[in-house]
């Protein structure tokens, strides 16, 4: 790693979203590894509209997650401060955050995805045209919050519910049998990609932050040509939605060795069990040198401050 210049970073965490406790993992970790890597840091929990940065602040590290978050909000309100900030900018923010025009930009830049349809709230019997199983996703949520695998026709009205339980609209997608993959990306390169085995069922919430619960393979024991195929397939969706900097493309591998790419994270997480530090620790960055290449990156978009924050 290069020669650090210490600088003053506040390191917003925790929010508002369903996936406060994981940002709160996410900061506390974040933090203590700029903190060893001699920057001052400090924190903010920004849980109501007022709040305002810390005076000093030189730049901003983002360890929210979910709404407010990852979905451009903060993002704009950073820009019009004219501070930098890690991560992707508000467009790209927007575009990823919705899973729906995630796959309408993969599928103009070629990509694969799997068959999809999309709900407005709970009150919908079986579409026709469809056999299960199939998965249920909040249209705009992260870490498999509200997700639901629907194996019969039996269980369709509660796990719809559920998934509309998390702001209206749902994405339904055929169940693609294959492996799990994601491929994580720094500073316009792919990562070595990472696959996920848990232990038993799905890769849900439950495996996702459960230490001990899933097994990741890092580089995923693949052929060389897939695993070209499969990095290739992540930039290329990261490109699609505007991506910059880092973030992490999720990727599920059918039965002929086809990407399928299933959603975009602009601000991944940053635990104990977090994918994107796996892949960049097999990439030869230990934590702390991530954390640290993402404060670098962030210093490149200094922005000029406008009159007052965005609402």
């Amino acid at each position: 790693m290069s020669r650090v210049v210490p600088r003053t970073v506040t390191v917003m965490l925790g929010g508002v979203s369903a996936e406060r406790e994981v940002s709160l993992r996410t900061g506390i970790s974040v933090a203590r590894a700029l903190r060893s890597l001699g920057h001052a840091v400090l924190e903010l929990d920004p849980q109501h509209a007022d709040w305002t940065l810390p005076a000093g602040t030189e730049v901003v590290f983002l360890a929210l997650h979910g709404t407010y978050g990852e979905d451009g909000t903060v993002q704009t309100q950073l820009e019009a401060l004219g501070v930098p900030y890690t991560g992707c900018g508000p467009e790209a923010s927007r575009l990823a955050f919705d899973k729906v025009r995630t796959k309408e930009c993969c599928a103009r830049a070629g990509l694969h995805t799997p068959r999809y349809e999309v709900f407005e709230g709970a009150d919908h019997p079986w579409p026709q045209g469809w056999e299960p199983p199939v998965v249920l996703k909040p249209v705009c949520e992260g870490s498999s919050v509200g997700l639901r695998f629907v194996r019969n026709r039996g269980t369709w009205s509660e796990a719809l519910a559920e998934a509309a339980g998390h702001g209206g609209r749902v994405l339904m997608e055929e169940m693609v049998k294959g492996r799990e993959l994601t491929v994580g990306i720094l500073d316009r390169s792919a990562l070595p990609v990472v696959e996920i085995r848990p232990h038993e069922g799905t890769y849900d919430y439950h495996h996702k932050y459960t230490p001990g619960a899933t097994d990741y393979l890092v580089p995923a024991p693949l052929d060389p040509r897939v695993t070209s195929a499969v990095q290739e397939a992540g930039l290329r969706a990261f490109q699609a939605v505007g991506g910059r900097d880092y973030g992490r493309v999720d990727i599920l591998l059918d039965a002929s060795d086809r990407p399928m790419v299933l959603e975009v994270n602009t601000l991944p997480g940053m635990t104990e069990t977090s994918l994107l530090p796996k892949a960049a620790q097999a990439a030869g960055y230990d934590y702390g040198a991530l954390c640290q290449a993402m404060i670098d990156l962030a210093t490149q978009h200094q922005r000029a401050p406008q009159l007052s924050p965005s609402p």
